[in-house]
């Protein structure tokens, strides 16, 4: 095992191969980008507090904090622990398996292939272009994903999650979060389930659509804009129910007091859909007039990339005999 103690801005290099990285850092920032070269490299360009501790073993990488575990991650409320911040940049071959927790800090992990975990308490995630399954966890923090491949696993409790071009899953749960999802009309058949207590949900199929759907909502509004699904109920709980295309996949949305929106792609549209989390509310009622989502059936409604390039130090001196080689940087 080698170990690096860095108190202040560093480069490294790291030629023995990668195949995990651990990454748990507060304050800050921290960009992690799946690559085609086989060594993984670290930059950290600010720090502040204690020192980050690198440990590489096993051909796990591991940046974080001694008194910051993964276990019980999102439980960590240290408030004094919290004067530290770092800006932390890694470039990790693509098949990497990659974990990376943060507390208050921004999170960017891209071009991965493995499988992708982050968790957060406060800080907001950004996840572009991951093959292999991904999982979010956070609290309080966002979650915006686009060009997913493999299946997406989201859980929060006030956070919102935005996913444009998802892949053919996607299962997610939330307090008060709300939900944007737009599936990639590549991706066939769809699994889709949305849950949450009191945020908003909608979702963008493509055309044509493929999917048996259930969407219920205990007292908030509903809006659909396909003629081949039903929508049943004029007081309280209302559904959208029913089979699009041949009905390969599936799509279910249930929330108890949140509005529900299932809007159409235009066949025509190539480009990525955009849509603030702040706007679900007007989405839902205005989609009656939406160009792009008239409802055709009836409406019961209620109303940068820092891939840590170059080295300053190689960090494949690793000591023949196996024992710890530290280094306070």
């Amino acid at each position: 095992m080698s170990e690096w103690s860095l108190a202040e801005p560093r480069k490294l290099t790291f030629e023995e191969p990668v195949r995990e990285l651990h990454v748990r850092i507060v304050n800050g920032t921290v960009n992690v980008v799946g690559t085609e070269e086989g060594s993984a490299r670290l930059e950290v360009s600010q720090i502040e507090g204690p020192p980050l501790v690198v440990t590489q073993q096993g051909g796990t990488l591991t940046v974080a904090y001694d008194d910051l575990p993964w276990k019980g991650f999102l439980k960590w409320l240290d408030r004094k622990g919290w004067r530290r911040s770092a800006v932390v940049s890694l470039a990790v071959p693509a098949d990497t398996h990659v974990e990376v927790g943060v507390v208050g800090a921004a999170a960017v992990v891209s071009g991965i292939d493995g499988h992708a975990e982050v968790k957060g308490v406060t800080g907001d995630t950004t996840l572009v272009g991951l093959t292999g399954r991904v999982r979010a966890d956070t609290v309080s923090g966002s979650v915006e994903a686009q060009a997913l491949r493999g299946d997406l696993r989201f859980n929060s409790v006030s956070g919102d999650l935005t996913v444009v071009e998802a892949g053919s899953s996607v299962k997610a749960d939330s307090v008060s979060g709300s939900m944007i999802v737009d599936l990639d009309p590549a991706s066939r058949p769809t699994d889709i389930n949305l849950t949450s207590v009191s945020g908003e949900i909608a979702i963008r199929l493509p055309h044509p659509a493929d999917a048996e759907v259930e969407a219920n909502t205990a007292s908030g509004t509903v809006s659909n804009a396909f003629e081949d699904l039903r929508v049943s109920g004029q007081w309280g709980a209302k559904r959208i129910t029913g089979r699009l295309g041949s009905g390969n996949g599936s799509l279910k949305a249930t929330t108890v007091s949140g509005s529900i929106a299932l809007l159409r792609r235009p066949a025509a549209e190539d480009e990525p859909w955009d849509v603030d989390p702040e706007d679900i509310g007007p989405v839902v009622e205005d989609a009656a007039t939406d160009a792009d989502a008239t409802p055709a059936g009836e409406d019961h409604s209620d109303s940068g990339d820092n891939s840590a390039s170059g080295s300053d130090d190689r960090a494949s001196d690793d000591p023949a005999d196996g024992t710890t080689d530290k280094k306070v940087l």
